[in-house]
């Protein structure tokens, strides 16, 4: 039987074990920056497996060698382990014991399901063609997130494709979905803070309002989206937060507007911060107001290789049918799997995770997310069947 096969018979063997190592994560979750103790957790079970493991990278991160029997290419696989600053809702005997974080992304089922991976390889290394390489990635949820950091301390040092796999509620279970090109936006932040000039609100001749300034921003930055990007060409600017004023009869001197820009390319992205800069100046300086600007440039955009989204439309099939097999539209949500796939052709995929019968019917970053556990195992079988699939086609 080969690794492909015998890997659904395995990870549904060892399935038991990863709800446990789940829910483990779910009540002991740890934010950005911060997994110290959940990459302890998860060294120690790799090396309870036989894993080569390499910790401190990047940070938290912490990278499995698996070097099979045979020769054959460098595969990566990608999961994150951080949680998120929202407090747990759920009522449920694995809810967060942490007050304030919780696991409200699958972040500790991509944990668990990479775990099951590492346990799945260790003991087949006989029959593994090549090396897989497992990526234990802390800090995705904040940028400049821990992708970066962990390519830069060389965790795809030699590897020749890298694919990862969100649990994706909006997605029912049993269904999978991907795409080739621009999967995931870039996401940037900006703030823009005016000041004018104070005064009574019966003499506005006498001052400089700042309402007045941001309203013509807000008004006007959506202009660059509609009449300077090429239509064919997503791209999203929000204006979040609009902060001014203390009371009805003062003309409030200072204003503060946050935003986001989402993107699918990087010419549209960076034209859009261009232009986004200029009609904040330009703007300011025709109503007398002084400002400061401060971009803040997040992930770029998930870019799937051609060749590797092929792949996927050609194992998906094989697990979720071809009816549960979907081609996915592009999505304004970032990811730092993107670093990756700037170093290294690849994948990222989403295993359909929702299912109202479980409870699981929250979006992500709410605080009663919850996900069925089922998924785990198809998130499993779907990256070593890509990896497989790939090693057959790349053996020395």
């Amino acid at each position: 039987m080969g690794l492909g096969a015998l890997a659904e018979k395995t990870v549904a063997e060892l399935y038991p074990e990863m709800v446990k190592w789940r829910r483990h994560l779910h009540q002991h979750p740890e934010l950005s920056f911060l997994e110290k103790e959940t990459s302890s957790w998860i060294a120690e079970k790799l090396r309870e497996f036989g894993c080569e493991i390499r910790t401190g990278v990047g940070g938290h991160g912490i990278v499995a060698v698996i070097k099979g029997g045979l020769p054959g290419p460098v595969i990566a696989l990608r999961a994150d382990i951080d949680a998120l600053p929202i407090q747990d809702e759920k009522e449920c005997e694995y809810a967060s014991k942490t007050p304030g974080i919780m696991h409200a992304c699958g972040h500790d089922g991509h944990t668990a399901t990479l775990l099951a991976i590492a346990r799945f390889y260790n003991e087949n290394r006989d029959k593994l063609s090549g090396e897989r390489r497992l990526i234990f990635q802390p800090a995705e949820e904040v940028t400049p997130g821990g992708a970066i950091e962990m390519v830069r301390a060389g965790a795809l040092d030699g590897v020749d494709v890298v694919y990862g796999v969100h649990l994706w509620t909006p997605l029912p279970y049993g269904s999978a979905s991907s795409k080739p090109g621009a999967f995931m936006s870039a996401a940037d932040e900006f703030v823009i803070d005016i000041e004018g000039k104070g005064g009574h609100g019966g003499l506005p001749h006498n001052a400089v309002d700042s309402i007045i300034v941001g309203s013509a921003l807000v008004q006007g930055l959506q202009s660059i989206v509609s009449r300077n990007v090429n239509p064919l060409h997503p791209a999203v600017l929000t204006i979040g937060s609009f902060q001014a004023g203390t009371t009805n009869n003062i003309i409030a001197e200072k204003c503060q507007l946050k935003g986001t820009v989402r993107s699918f390319d990087e010419t549209t992205r960076f034209m859009i911060h261009y232009r986004l800069e200029t009609f904040v100046r330009h703007t300011c300086d025709m109503y007398g107001a002084k400002h400061s600007y401060h971009m803040r440039v997040g992930y770029p955009p998930v870019v799937n290789d051609d060749k590797e989204a092929a792949r996927f439309f050609a194992v998906a099939p094989t697990l979720f049918g071809e009816t549960g097999t979907l081609e996915a539209e592009a999505i304004t949500v970032a990811e730092d799997f993107s670093y990756y796939l700037l170093e290294k052709p690849g994948c990222f995929m989403f295993v359909g995770a929702g299912n109202p019968d479980c409870g699981a019917v929250y979006s992500h970053h709410h605080p009663k997310f919850d996900f069925d556990e089922r998924a785990m195992k198809k998130s499993a079988a779907l990256l070593i069947g890509m990896a497989e699939h790939y090693a057959s086609e790349h053996a020395e």
